[in-house]
């Protein structure tokens, strides 16, 4: 009836989406702390460059891509074109600020002297922004913005959910990587001795584990899936009538 309180969310879920963000925002004032206590700060310019780049990273690839991934689960009652728009446009500020990331590293590589592109984690990083970037443009080409047949969005949906989880896993990925390689560049021979860097390091690292299981946990639950609201059904029968010649029923 109208007027009526929209229906409740499945059980778990608010209190899973709230682990996620205490997590994120955990990591996040995690990756902070270390840069901040161990390694100097964070400058655009200097000896200080490098460090805006696992900053960015942690907040752009993980922290911000967590949260889009979230979206839909979390904005069960909203309308869908919004939930898309925001959806869009968190992966969008994500990519900016991996972008930011990824310009630093060459920049500070550049002035002191370092090549590029030869370690394991550059070479996944490097991969997931890429494959990210590429995953967002074709997200907003088939659904922001359709312009493809109903049978084509209908394919490729379940391809663009894969490899958005799968994307979220290789940055996490690269993320671990990076922490690992930055520690053995500058800790190496203390390392071993479970000296305060270290452990922070190391903390941050099993935080954005648990930040990706909780998330990928709350995308793998099917009955947790936003329900699609009546008009929205109506418009997707439309829609296949427009773009596929023939009737709802058909």
């Amino acid at each position: 009836m109208d007027g009526a309180a929209p229906a409740a969310g499945p059980a778990g879920l608010p209190a899973y989406v709230a682990v996620s963000q205490l997590l994120g925002l955990t990591l996040l004032a995690a990756a902070g702390a270390w840069l901040g206590r161990y390694r100097g700060g964070v400058a655009w310019h200097g000896h200080l460059q490098l460090n805006v780049h696992p900053l960015c990273m942690v907040l752009g690839m993980v922290f911000l891509q967590g949260d889009a991934l979230l979206v839909y689960r979390v904005f069960r009652h909203e309308a869908k074109r919004s939930a898309k728009a925001l959806h869009a446009l968190l992966h969008g500020l994500a990519l900016l600020i991996a972008l930011l990331g990824i310009v630093a590293v060459f920049e500070s590589h550049r002035s002191k002297g370092i090549p590029n592109m030869y370690s394991l984690h550059s070479w996944c990083g490097m991969a997931a922004f890429v494959l990210y970037l590429l995953q967002w443009l074709l997200g907003c080409g088939f659904f922001l913005l359709p312009r493809a047949s109903f049978s084509l969005r209908s394919w490729y949906k379940p391809q663009h959910v894969f490899f958005g989880i799968a994307l979220f896993a290789l940055s996490i990925t690269a993320c671990l990587l990076g922490i690992t390689e930055m520690l053995l560049f500058n800790i190496s021979d203390s390392y071993s001795r479970f000296v305060p860097e270290g452990v922070l390091a190391n903390t941050l690292g099993v935080l954005l584990v648990a930040f990706g299981l909780v998330v990928g946990y709350v995308l793998t639950r099917d009955d947790w899936k936003r329900p699609p609201l009546a008009e929205e059904l109506a418009l997707s029968m439309d829609f296949k009538t427009l773009t596929e010649g023939e009737s709802p029923g058909g």
